[in-house]
């Protein structure tokens, strides 16, 4: 009983001192710069496919995330009328956000049938 409350005890102690400590970079970046992009809102996305369809004032655009894709109804910031890998501004969220775009200017139906190209459904 005494080697088992040996072995225990500091244990016991070692894991009651442990906490949890997470150092999430803060990225300091200015905010009027990205309000000065052109607007997008997320129109389509899904959990299961990295792509997404943003609806902009030009029409719709298909981008790639890069890491997870945000929600349905997020608004974005940067230049999403010219294909290539980018970084948008997540105001709804408040991250910059890494994606590629695929096709931009494009009508409704036009990015639904992309999605569904893209994303194989």
């Amino acid at each position: 009983m005494k080697k088992i409350l040996l072995f225990v005890l500091p244990a016991v102690l070692l894991l009651a001192s442990c906490r949890r400590v997470v150092y999430a970079p803060t990225e300091q970046f200015d905010e009027s710069y990205w309000l000065n992009r052109e607007r997008g809102v997320v129109n389509y996305s899904d959990g299961y496919c990295p792509y997404f369809v943003v609806e902009t004032y030009n029409g719709f655009s298909i981008l790639k995330a890069n890491g997870y894709a945000p929600l349905t109804n997020e608004v974005l910031y940067g230049d999403l009328s010219g294909s290539g890998f980018k970084t948008f501004y997540n105001r709804t969220q408040g991250y910059l956000l890494q994606a590629e775009v695929k096709e931009y200017w494009l009508s409704y139906w036009d990015a639904i049938d992309g999605i569904n190209w893209f994303c194989g459904k």
